[in-house]
C-alpha cells in the first residue's frame, strides 16, 4: 500500500527548505574548510554553492525511494524536464570560448573609446548594462556568461571592497533579470508564459521592454560611479599579448553560438551543435582558450537539482499565486521568486485559469524584478556566481551580501515595472 502522497509532498518541502538555507549558509562552510584541513575537501564540496540544490535532490530521490519504492523516484526524476540545466551548460561553454569572448570585447571596447568618458569607466558601464539588455538576442544565460567573463579583470577583484563587488553582482544579475524581457524568447519566466499569453516580442518591449531598459541603465550608472574610484582597464595587455583570431574561425563560433540560441528548446538538435563546436575546437585549439566545462557542469547541476526539487513545490506554491489580488501578486512574486526560481513561479501561473490581463502582468514583472535577489532566482545565477566568486573572499559567494547588494537595483526595477 502506496503512502498518502502528502507525505512525499512534505518531506520534499522540508527538503527544500533545507537545501535553502545550506544556500545561505555556504560560505561559512567554505570558511571551515580552512579551519579544519583535514576535512577540507568535504567542507570545500558542500561550501560550493552550486553543488547545493543537486546534492539535495539526490537526497529527495533516495527519500523518495524509501518511501514510494525505487522505481516511483526514478519515474519521478525521469519525468522532470532538463532541457534548461543542458541549455545553460551547452550555451555557457560555448559563449565563453576565446573567439566569441574577444569578439564581444572588442566590440565593447571599441564603443567605449567613442564614449565621452574614460574608457574603463565606459567599458564597465557597458558590460552591466549593454550586455544583460543583449541577453534579449543571445540569451540571458549567454549574456550572464559574457558579461561576467568581460567584468571579472575589472570589478571582481580581491582588492576591491566586498560590499562594492555585491552591489555590482546585485546589479548584474538584476540587470541580466529584467535586461532579457526585450523579446520573448530569452528570458525564462517570460517564455513560460509567452505561447500560453500569447504574447510576442513586440508585445514584450511595449509593455516590459522599455522600462527594463530604463532601469538597466540607472542601476549600471549607479553602480559605476560608486566603483569608478576602483576600476582598471580589462586585463588590456594580456589582450594585447594573444595571438589574433582568424575572422573564419570567429564566424564559425558565431554561428555555432547563433544555432544553439536558436534551437534552445531542442536539446537533441543544441546537443548535436555543441558536439561539432568540441570537434572544431579541438581541430583548431591553437585559436582557443580552456574550455569552462566544470563550472558549466557544476551550474547545470545547480539547475538540474532545481528542477527535481522545485517539481514537488507546485502544491503549496499555486495556491498563493491564485489567491492574490494583481499589486498583491506583484509583491508575492518578488519575494517569491527570491526562494523559488522565478521560471517555475510564472509557469504555476500560467497554469492558473481565467487569470486577468493585470495579474499576469504583475506576476511576471515582480518575477523578474526579484530575479537577481538570490542565487536560485533566475537560471543564469548560477552561471555568474561560478564565474566570479574567485574574486570575493575565501572564493565563495555569500548569500546574505547577495541579497543586500541586490535590493537597491531590484527597487530600482519594480519601480520602472510599477511607475512607468
Amino acid at each position: 500500500m502506496n503512502p498518502d502522497p502528502s507525505t512525499i509532498q512534505t518531506i520534499a518541502l522540508v527538503i527544500f527548505a533545507l537545501a535553502l538555507v545550506h544556500t545561505f549558509a555556504a560560505k561559512q562552510l567554505e570558511r571551515l574548510s580552512h579551519r579544519y584541513p583535514g576535512h577540507a575537501g568535504l567542507f570545500h564540496l558542500l561550501g560550493e554553492v552550486e553543488v547545493v540544490f543537486g546534492f539535495w535532490a539526490i537526497l529527495l530521490i533516495m527519500a523518495m525511494g524509501l518511501v514510494q519504492g525505487g522505481s516511483q523516484a526514478l519515474s519521478y526524476a525521469e519525468s522532470r524536464n532538463y532541457t534548461e540545466p543542458l541549455f545553460v551548460f551547452v550555451v555557457m561553454v560555448v559563449a565563453a570560448s576565446r573567439p566569441v569572448l574577444r569578439t564581444v570585447i572588442w566590440a565593447v571596447d571599441s564603443i567605449a573609446r567613442l564614449l565621452p568618458l574614460p574608457t574603463q569607466i565606459a567599458s564597465a558601464w557597458l558590460g552591466l548594462a549593454a550586455v544583460p539588455i543583449l541577453g534579449s538576442l543571445i540569451t540571458e544565460p549567454a549574456a550572464m556568461t559574457i558579461a561576467a567573463l568581460m567584468l571579472a579583470p575589472q570589478i571582481f577583484r580581491p582588492e576591491v571592497p566586498e560590499r562594492l563587488k555585491y552591489l555590482a553582482l546585485g546589479v548584474l544579475f538584476v540587470n541580466v533579470s529584467i535586461g532579457g524581457t526585450l523579446t520573448s524568447y530569452a528570458a525564462p519566466p517570460v517564455l513560460m508564459v509567452a505561447s500560453t499569453w500569447q504574447w510576442d516580442s513586440a508585445f514584450m518591449f511595449s509593455h516590459f521592454g522599455w522600462k527594463a531598459a530604463v532601469a538597466v541603465a540607472i542601476n549600471a550608472t549607479v553602480a559605476v560611479f560608486l566603483l569608478r574610484r576602483h576600476l582598471l582597464p580589462a586585463d588590456a595587455q594580456k589582450r594585447g599579448t594573444e595571438a589574433a583570431v582568424p575572422v573564419t574561425v570567429v564566424l564559425v563560433h558565431l554561428a555555432l553560438l547563433a544555432g544553439v540560441v536558436l534551437l534552445a528548446h531542442h536539446p537533441v538538435a543544441f546537443l548535436g551543435l555543441f558536439l561539432m563546436f568540441l570537434g572544431f575546437t579541438q581541430a583548431y585549439e591553437r585559436h582557443q582558450s580552456p574550455l569552462i566545462l566544470k563550472e558549466a557542469l557544476l551550474v547545470a547541476f545547480f539547475l538540474a537539482g532545481l528542477v527535481v526539487l522545485g517539481g514537488m513545490q507546485a502544491w503549496w506554491l499555486q495556491p498563493i499565486v491564485s489567491s492574490l489580488e494583481p499589486l498583491a501578486l506583484f509583491f508575492g512574486a518578488l519575494g517569491l521568486t527570491a526562494i523559488t526560481d522565478n521560471a517555475a513561479l510564472t509557469y504555476l501561473g500560467s497554469l492558473i485559469t481565467g487569470i486577468s490581463d493585470p495579474a499576469k502582468y504583475m506576476l511576471v514583472a515582480g518575477a523578474v524584478a526579484g530575479g537577481g535577489l538570490t542565487v536560485i532566482a533566475n537560471a543564469p545565477n548560477p552561471a555568474g556566481v561560478a564565474l566570479l566568486k574567485r574574486g570575493f573572499e575565501d572564493e565563495s559567494v555569500g548569500a546574505g551580501g547577495l541579497l543586500l547588494g541586490a535590493l537597491g537595483p531590484t527597487a530600482m526595477a519594480a519601480a520602472a515595472f510599477l511607475l512607468l
